[in-house]
C-alpha cells in the first residue's frame, strides 16, 4: 500500500493532537493560546526527515546541526509562562530548529532570533521578552544587555546537573531568574559557568 501526502499529514495531525492532550494538557498547561499555535504548527518541518516519525514525542530532537528541538512540554511551559502581549519585541536564542520562532510569530509586535554565539557576542538590544531555546547554567551580563528595563525571559536552567524552566525579570544590570518545574531540557553549553580554580 502507498501512503499518499495526505495520508501522511492526516498521522502527523492525529500526532499533534495527542500530544496536546496526553503532554500538555495533562500536565496543567491548557491555555486556549498556547494549545491553538501548538496545535497548528507541524512539528515536523522543524526536524530531519528520518526524526519526522517521533516529531510529537516527549523527548528532545537533534538536529543535523548539533542542536535540539526540546521536548513539546517545554514550549508549552514556556508559552505559558511567557504570557506574550501584542506589543512585545521577542528575542530567541535559538537552539537551531526556528519551531519556537514559529510558534510565538502572530502572538507579538516583532521576533528576531540569534544563535547563542550570536547572543554572546551580542552589543545591544532592548527586547522585552526574551526566550531561551534550551537550558542554561547562568545569565551573563552580555544576555542581561539584550532586554529592557524590567523585561522578562523564559529560558531553561541547568542547576547541580538538573534542567528546569525558569522565569525572570531585568532589574539593574542582571537578570534574576526563578527556578519552576523541572523538566528535561537540552543544555546550551555557551553559557556554562566559566571554569574558576578549586584548591
Amino acid at each position: 500500500m502507498i501512503m499518499t501526502t495526505t495520508t501522511a499529514r492526516h498521522d502527523y495531525a492525529a500526532a499533534r493532537k495527542a500530544m496536546l492532550d496526553s503532554q500538555l494538557r495533562t500536565s496543567g498547561i491548557n491555555e486556549a493560546f498556547v494549545l491553538e499555535r501548538m496545535g497548528t504548527v507541524p512539528r515536523e518541518d522543524f526536524v530531519p526527515e528520518t526524526a519526522r516519525g517521533t516529531a510529537y514525542m516527549d523527548r528532545a530532537i537533534r538536529l543535523a546541526d548539533g542542536g535540539y528541538l526540546p521536548a513539546p512540554l517545554f514550549h508549552g511551559a514556556m508559552l505559558s509562562e511567557a504570557r506574550p502581549m501584542a506589543s512585545d519585541s521577542v528575542l530567541i536564542i535559538e537552539g537551531g530548529s526556528g519551531y519556537l520562532a514559529a510558534l510565538i510569530e502572530p502572538l507579538v509586535s516583532s521576533v528576531k532570533t540569534l544563535s547563542p554565539a550570536e547572543a554572546m557576542e551580542a552589543k545591544k538590544g532592548k527586547y522585552s521578552l526574551v526566550l531561551v531555546d534550551g537550558a542554561i547554567e547562568h545569565a551573563p551580563a552580555s544576555l542581561a544587555k539584550l532586554v529592557e528595563a524590567d523585561g522578562r525571559i523564559v529560558t531553561g536552567l541547568v542547576e547541580r546537573g538538573v534542567t528546569r524552566l525558569a522565569t525572570g525579570r531585568k532589574s539593574g544590570k542582571s537578570l534574576v531568574l526563578l527556578p519552576l518545574a523541572e523538566m528535561g531540557i537540552p543544555r546550551m553549553g555557551e553559557f556554562d559557568k566559566p571554569a574558576s580554580w578549586s584548591f
